[in-house]
């Protein structure tokens, strides 16, 4: 039973595998358009340490009250991702990075390759983190910031350094902390608002 068990995952995870292989390489074989791959090649260069989302957080910020609030859930929320993304999760799966020159990315869509493993994606988790984050406390944002976290994870496929699954568990990942961090905060919130309740009676 324990044999059959295992035969079954390992089929399951041989067919997954395949299946991201298949992803990639489709991807690495859409039709080139200069437009689209310097677009997205420069937007994966941009998204670079969250370059993206702090400038969006800086320009939250000017405003007071829920638009401040959601900038500073949103960069604590990229900080947690960040740590657990590159110092636990990668550390943990240890995953090469995909090969350009067998799957033929062509060069033009080609960025910087990181020395990090790649899964899950970090850049892909962030962006996930802070639109989860932004978008708990300024609702409007939850469009826009989702849309912008789907691009930067596509660009990291469509650029060739990350499989598809990375992708999938990066957004993953920073929707966990982002909720993780989103669950403290407003714990935070209303304990502070109890003691001060408290201290004016």
């Amino acid at each position: 039973m324990i044999h059959r068990i295992r035969a079954v995952l390992g089929s399951a995870r041989s067919a997954a595998a395949n299946a991201d292989a298949a992803l990639y390489k489709g991807v690495a074989s859409t039709p080139r358009t200069r437009v689209l791959d310097e677009g997205l090649s420069r937007l994966s260069e941009a998204a670079d340490y969250s370059k993206i989302s702090v400038a969006i957080a800086a320009l939250l910020a000017v405003r007071p009250g829920a638009p401040r609030r959601a900038a500073l859930r949103g960069v604590a929320a990229i900080g947690v991702t960040s740590a657990s993304a590159n110092l636990l999760a990668k550390r943990l799966f240890g995953r090469r990075r995909p090969d350009w020159d067998a799957n033929g990315v062509p060069l033009r869509r080609r960025v910087l390759m990181p020395s990090s493993t790649a899964f899950p994606s970090g850049h892909s988790a962030s962006a996930a983190a802070f639109a989860v984050a932004v978008a708990s406390e300024v609702r409007p944002a939850a469009l826009p910031l989702g849309a912008l976290a789907a691009a930067v994870g596509y660009s990291r496929v469509h650029t060739g350094v990350h499989y598809p699954s990375d992708v999938v568990a990066g957004f993953a990942l920073g929707a966990a902390c982002a909720a993780a961090v989103i669950a403290i905060d407003r714990r935070r919130t209303a304990s502070s608002g109890q003691c001060c309740t408290q201290a004016g009676h």
